[in-house]
């Protein structure tokens, strides 16, 4: 049956907005005829005059021409490529004013869907604004009109690449080679098949490089195109990767000899962490740090506590913990998680940590271990959070429970489960491991009902 409903067409002519506040992604939240209007470009308090680009059910999206009221804290963007790139969003925003911001998201979050505001608010984890991403996949592309190569990340809301020759979230040694790599790509014979380079670097080392790069090809390189990469690795004290077909074809060709590992280090807790290119780690140095130090803190480890670590990784938070409990157990999905989390805990002598391989959406009774009894539980899930195996979790009565979120969304649904079951929130905050951007991360301690004036 048609619908008699008609569907109101959006003004092709630019609209004048007074923007109410940042959308929980960023943008500024607004209204035209009672919809909710999303103006990317806008902040708090700013009068804008801004085009729609799109409705999509409930709500429409603009974006900015012109500010005709500037907030206070609107600042000039210090990358050129801005207005443009995809890979930030909030670089018109002071740091501060950001940091308050992601504060506010995760305090709304907490309250709306878990119902709780009576925590202690935490200090949120902040660290340098710039040059901080160790990670990035870069998209590339050979534009034959123009005869070059374009490297960089995509452009706002779309698949395009930005024309980019800098980038200022780039770690220093990783942003210097965003001018050299078209000029290397576009000289190889496959330059029009070579889809993205992957970057990761690590900790300064005296016996290794620093930094690998990764390139993604969909032809075999001839004698030519692997010399090339060859002679930039050797010239810029690179790792070279090559990655012909899935993730498990990684190879490195330079150097030739020697372990395929980057290390970074966790002062705190003397913790030298080795990981190939291709493994998760966190993108931030500073913040991953900070990160570990107050995890530690806010599960305050007794000599002869069994923790239980979940969502482990590599061992970011199992060997640090390991150096303060009687036991560790780090319980990962990926098999080579694990076995880099074993390959750690030898490399750093530490003996009272033990590193399992589980699926843990699966229903809690398939986990023996999960029975073992534990006093404390560390989880760090992913997005979509932890709530398959929060029931198990509950049933150890562990007296402390620290959850490391990057979803503040995912993070209030769990809170309110264990809520249910009898844990009340003690302590959150937020953590700007990625700076310029609407990413929020939180951290928040959960204790037994009737305990909660023990958290510090």
């Amino acid at each position: 049956m048609r619908s008699n409903r008609r569907v109101r067409s959006l003004p092709r002519e630019p609209q004048v907005f007074e923007i109410e506040k940042l959308s929980h992604e960023g943008r500024g939240l607004t209204r035209h005829e009672g919809q909710i209007v999303f103006v990317d470009g806008a902040l708090p308090g700013e009068t804008v005059r801004a085009e729609f680009t799109s409705r999509r059910g409930s709500y429409a999206e603009a974006r900015t021409l012109e500010v005709l009221n500037p907030a206070a804290d609107r600042v000039v963007p210090v990358c050129p490529h801005f207005d443009v790139c995809g890979g930030c969003s909030l670089q018109h925003y002071a740091s501060s004013s950001q940091l308050d911001f992601k504060e506010t998201v995760l305090h709304e979050r907490l309250a709306h869907a878990a119902g709780v505001a009576d925590y202690l608010k935490l200090p949120a984890i902040s660290g340098p604004a710039l040059g901080y991403r160790r990670k990035a996949r870069l998209a590339v592309r050979y534009v034959a009109k123009k005869q070059r190569v374009l490297v960089g990340f995509r452009e706002q809301h779309s698949n395009f690449i930005t024309d980019m020759n800098s980038c200022a979230v780039l770690e220093p040694q990783a942003a210097q080679l965003l001018p050299l790599l078209p000029v290397l790509i576009g000289a190889m014979h496959c330059r029009e098949q070579l889809p993205q380079v992957e970057v990761a670097i690590g900790d300064a080392q005296p016996d290794a490089h620093s930094c690998a790069l990764i390139f993604r090809h969909l032809q075999p390189l001839d004698r030519h195109d692997l010399d090339l990469l060859l002679a930039f690795g050797a010239e810029h004290a690179l790792d070279i990767y090559l990655q012909p077909k899935g993730p498990e074809t990684v190879h490195r060709v330079m150097p030739a000899q020697g372990e395929e590992r980057l290390f970074y280090t966790v002062p705190d807790f003397d913790l030298r962490l080795a990981f190939h290119p291709m493994d998760f780690t966190q993108v931030n140095a500073g913040i991953n740090r900070q990160m570990v130090r107050r995890a530690v803190e806010l599960l305050e480890l007794q000599a002869t506590d069994r923790v239980l670590d979940l969502f482990c990784g590599l061992g970011n938070f199992t060997l640090p913990l390991a150096r303060k409990a009687a036991e560790v157990v780090g319980v990962e999905g990926v098999a080579a998680m694990v076995e880099r989390g074993t390959e750690n805990a030898r490399r750093n002598q530490l003996a009272s940590v033990r590193f399992l391989q589980a699926d843990l959406t699966l229903p809690p009774d398939r986990h023996a271990w999960l029975k073992q009894g534990f006093d404390k539980v560390l989880l760090d899930p992913p997005r979509s959070g932890a709530l398959e195996v929060l029931p198990a979790v509950v049933a150890a009565r562990p007296t402390r429970i620290v959850y490391v979120s990057c979803n503040p969304a995912t993070l209030a649904r769990d809170a309110a489960f264990l809520a249910e079951q009898g844990y009340v929130l003690a302590a959150a905050g937020a953590m700007d491991m990625f700076p310029q951007t609407s990413h929020v991360e939180a951290i928040a301690l959960f204790l037994p009902a009737g305990k909660k004036g023990q958290s510090k």
